[in-house]
């Protein structure tokens, strides 16, 4: 879709990775403080049992690998699910999506090349962290395992830049357009005249 400046406002709304990555890792204490209430306050003694029964470094060290595992599929996952999610509402579908990483942070990123409807975008954006966030930390709450909840919880802290983005776009109008930035974390906001 082409958008002429008589007939669209071009504005560019993005932030800051190094601010996202600092506020992730302020958000994660009150999620996990949060999760992990409810979690000891419905399982009580289930929690402890990790550490009463077969407690011993090797478990310790096992456990901690599988979780780091776990956590680098989960950032896989993270951005295939955001170039489904895009894709869907894409007129070129999976051919306009761009999968990467930043190298001065080191961040993955997933890039739609067209522009999409503002509420077409903010789905894009909200899915993973509630396929890979809350699914998992609500899942871990009804069926008592800690590390699903756990996983949860890193994975709801780790789409803060989503939650940023989904911030900037809020109170657009849901059928003006968002086109990704090549370069930088956010979009351009086509807003119709």
């Amino acid at each position: 879709m082409a958008f002429t400046g008589q007939d669209y406002e071009k504005v560019l709304k993005t932030i800051s990775i190094e601010r996202a990555n600092k506020l992730g890792i302020i958000v994660l204490i009150p999620i996990f403080v949060f999760f992990t209430g409810i979690h000891v306050f419905l399982w009580r003694n289930n929690m402890l049992d990790y550490f009463r029964i077969d407690f011993s470094p090797m478990k310790i060290l096992r456990d901690g690998f599988l979780f780091f595992i776990a956590f680098l599929i989960g950032i896989i996952l993270h951005e295939l699910i955001h170039g489904i999610s895009f894709a869907l509402f894409a007129k070129q579908g999976f051919h306009s999506i761009r999968f990467g990483i930043l190298k001065q942070s080191l961040t993955p990123y997933c890039h739609c090349t067209e522009p999409l409807q503002i509420k077409h975008y903010l789905f894009g954006a909200l899915t993973p962290a509630i396929i890979l966030g809350l699914g998992p930390a609500i899942a871990g709450l009804v069926i008592g395992k800690y590390w699903v909840t756990l996983l949860g919880i890193v994975f709801v802290a780790s789409a803060i830049g989503d939650f940023m983005i989904v911030r900037l776009l809020w109170e657009e109008k849901p059928t003006d357009y968002a086109q990704d930035h090549p370069s930088e974390a956010g979009c351009f906001v086509f807003r119709k005249r």
